[in-house]
């Protein structure tokens, strides 16, 4: 039977789509970073991690790829590096591994007859919204190192579908969150702090919006885009069609934690003035009507389950609440 490949899958969106795909009865190669620790990231809590292939190693080796790929109908591409802060300081690793990285997995694909490219993308890709809710029509603005690694990512792997014929889906999830996500994003950075018990909690810029999707939710409209022929050579965003602001978050979690504390803001977490992105809002009708995606997940029911995982001691343990985690 042919297999299933999720790169990325030590991740955080990555090891629940691996579950996700498991439970629907696929047979799965999962790619972690290879590592000296002999590490799989969340893949080595994870329930199904004796049901899966897990292989080690790195999409910057095209070698390496080509024997990835080796009897696979489906590649969900989701190795990257994610880091907005990070990527002003080590730009060309991002290139390294978002943009070279997606190029030898398609050209991989094509040399083993893959059916199914899946390139992950980023609402990040987008900027600061012109007009809401973004389409998949909305300008790409590269406002930082990384959108413009994801960026050049969409752009190979869609010129392999377009010059090779390679059969690509670019699936743009907008801000996922969820249990394992990781300590630089806004919700575990919120919901970390209190949970350790903070009355301060230090955050970056309160205005900017974002369109918040539970993990299982994106991990849903990846699947359903994989078997969507239509989605072929197409971009689609997958995301909740509602926008809430950082500062509205921060009151929301604080109210479901029954939390006192209060924000003080820290100049370290402000973004370079042209790269914030003030606005982020999904339109989500391309996906709608090429599957029956619809988020299944409120954001108040995803918050509650996000909330009670970093309660666990030895989940919240694996966070360093304490500093700035880039």
């Amino acid at each position: 039977m042919s297999k299933i490949v999720v790169t990325g899958a030590d991740g955080f969106i990555g090891s629940h789509l691996v579950e996700h795909l498991v439970a629907e009865g696929h047979d799965v190669r999962a790619l972690c970073l290879y590592n000296s620790f002999n590490s799989w990231g969340w893949l080595d809590d994870s329930p199904v991690k004796s049901k899966v292939e897990v292989v080690t190693g790195d999409v910057r080796d095209p070698g390496f790829c080509r024997k990835l790929l080796k009897d696979t109908h489906t590649v969900y591409n989701l190795a990257a590096l994610i880091a907005i802060p990070y990527s002003y300081q080590a730009p060309e690793s991002y290139i390294q591994t978002n943009v070279i990285g997606a190029s030898n997995i398609g050209l991989a694909a094509l040399e083993n007859g893959v059916k199914k490219v899946i390139q992950t993308s980023t609402s990040e890709v987008y900027g600061t919204a012109k007009f809401t809710p973004i389409t998949e029509e909305h300008p790409l603005q590269p406002q930082s190192p990384y959108s413009a690694s994801k960026i050049g990512a969409d752009a190979i792997a869609m010129s392999y579908h377009l010059a090779m014929h390679l059969p690509v889906v670019v699936a743009r999830p907008f801000n996922t969150y969820g249990p394992r996500q990781s300590a630089r994003a806004i919700i575990p950075t919120i919901i970390s702090q209190l949970a350790a018990g903070a009355k301060e909690v230090k955050l970056g810029d309160l205005r900017p919006t974002r369109d918040l999707n539970f993990v299982t939710d994106t991990c849903r409209g990846l699947s359903l885009l994989a078997k969507c022929e239509a989605a072929v050579g197409q971009s689609v965003n997958i995301g909740s069609d509602f926008e809430i602001s950082i500062g509205d978050l921060f009151e929301k979690i604080r109210g479901l934690m029954k939390s006192d504390a209060r924000v003080v803001e820290d100049s370290q977490r402000l973004r370079p003035a042209n790269s914030e992105v003030f606005r982020l809002h999904a339109d989500i009708s391309k996906i709608k009507k090429m599957t029956d995606y619809k988020p299944l997940v409120s954001l108040d029911a995803g918050l509650e389950k996000t909330i009670q995982w970093f309660r666990d001691p030895k989940n919240l343990a694996r966070y360093k609440t304490e500093i700035y985690n880039v």
